[in-house]
């Protein structure tokens, strides 16, 4: 039995996102620029993918911007919003994904100062240090909305509340791409400017994403060429991605069945492990405060790695923290914000679901991780 429980990495295209790839490719293969009719036919079919994004968020169309992927949705936000903003405090948190966190290591080069927000055990910003930092010079906010290591939700609606009392309000961006498709939210909601996404990790294709972006904020393109997407991102626009990202998003209208099918299928697994594995720690929340589709936990006294690859032997994918840094030799940079202790950050596998996965290969799983925990540790004690 194959079972993929790394969907916080990415996930499996939905086979009608696969079909709409393969007419885009076989069929739609005109320049959206173009003036004849092949083109005017795929330009129509990005208008419509665009709608249908725009209504997966409950946002306007002309809000959405099309990107190669969330890294460039995060670094457009980020750097493009800056270009119009006088300020140079930046306030985000030490839990990011690196490809937020490596634009604040050289935005700090360049003479931005960034503040850093703590997180408790949870992995849950600490509010009060947040409103400690608030100045009438900072240009940008930027959280992530769920943490993609341990699933922790962020309280990205009062931190918008918080900012809209402001008298200089500034820029709200928010890395939405753990929870797009795994909670429910609208960016208005929530109080933001900006907003990303990526296909990738709601059953769509690599190599796509999406950049929400408030009517009236002024974002400055970070590349230039043909002007497409109204200035802010030039190039050919990935067609086949494009449409892809659209028909993924038509699975999300309807959220609340898939996400009660993640939920129940994160409760099943995390009790199992509970039941049939001692020496174990839940990092970040069990249920409320954290997404339903990603458990992190600690197995006591067994490296992470040796065991993602033992599951391995027996068809199961996992993963020991963000793909975008696994395969550095660096340690978990939010488990140690959250303040682990080293055994329980070097035994840490991220389990992350998706409404695919069956109760079936829930319990193959956990019935597999109890075998090789075990083996593990007697090797160790041996």
């Amino acid at each position: 039995m194959e079972v993929y429980l790394d969907n916080s990495a990415t996930t499996k295209p939905n086979e009608a996102v696969v079909q709409i790839i393969i007419r885009s490719l076989t069929k739609y293969y005109g320049n959206p620029s173009s003036l004849h009719h092949k083109g005017v036919e795929v330009e129509r079919m990005i208008k419509d993918a665009r709608k249908k994004i725009s209504k997966a968020l409950g946002v306007y169309d002309q809000e959405i911007i099309f990107t190669s992927g969330g890294t460039e949705s995060n670094n457009m936000a980020i750097q493009g919003a800056l270009k119009h903003r006088r300020g140079k405090k930046i306030i985000t948190t030490k839990v990011e994904h690196p490809s937020v966190l490596s634009v604040y290591e050289d935005l700090e080069n360049k003479g931005y100062h960034v503040v850093y927000i703590d997180v408790d055990s949870f992995g849950r910003i600490n509010v009060e240090q947040f409103k400690q930092n608030l100045s009438e010079d900072i240009a940008l906010v930027s959280m992530m909305h769920v943490n993609n290591e341990v699933g922790t939700i962020q309280p990205i609606e009062e931190i918008g509340k918080i900012l809209n009392k402001m008298q200089q309000k500034p820029i709200f961006h928010v890395d939405a791409i753990q929870s797009f498709g795994k909670i429910k939210f609208t960016p208005k909601k929530l109080g933001v400017d900006l907003l990303s996404i990526s296909g990738h990790k709601i059953h769509g294709p690599k190599g796509i994403g999406a950049l929400y972006i408030r009517k009236n904020i002024k974002i400055s393109p970070i590349f230039y060429g043909g002007n497409q997407e109204t200035g802010i991102r030039s190039g050919t626009e990935n067609v086949p991605g494009i449409l892809g990202l659209g028909e993924a998003a038509t699975v999300l209208y309807d959220m609340d069945e898939k996400i009660s099918v993640l939920q129940s299928l994160k409760d099943r697994f995390i009790k199992g492990i509970k039941n049939e594995i001692k020496e174990i720690k839940i990092n970040g929340y069990e249920k409320e405060g954290s997404a339903p589709h990603i458990a992190n936990i600690s197995f006591l006294g067994v490296r992470g790695e040796v065991l993602l690859h033992s599951l391995e032997q027996d068809g199961i994918y996992v993963s020991t923290g963000s793909a975008c840094s696994s395969k550095k030799s660096s340690k978990s940079h939010v488990l140690k914000a959250m303040n682990l202790g080293e055994a329980e950050i070097e035994g840490a596998i991220r389990f992350s679901f998706s409404y695919h996965n069956t109760i079936e290969e829930i319990d193959y799983a956990v019935e597999k991780i109890k075998k090789h925990v075990k083996e593990l540790r007697k090797i160790i004690k041996r």
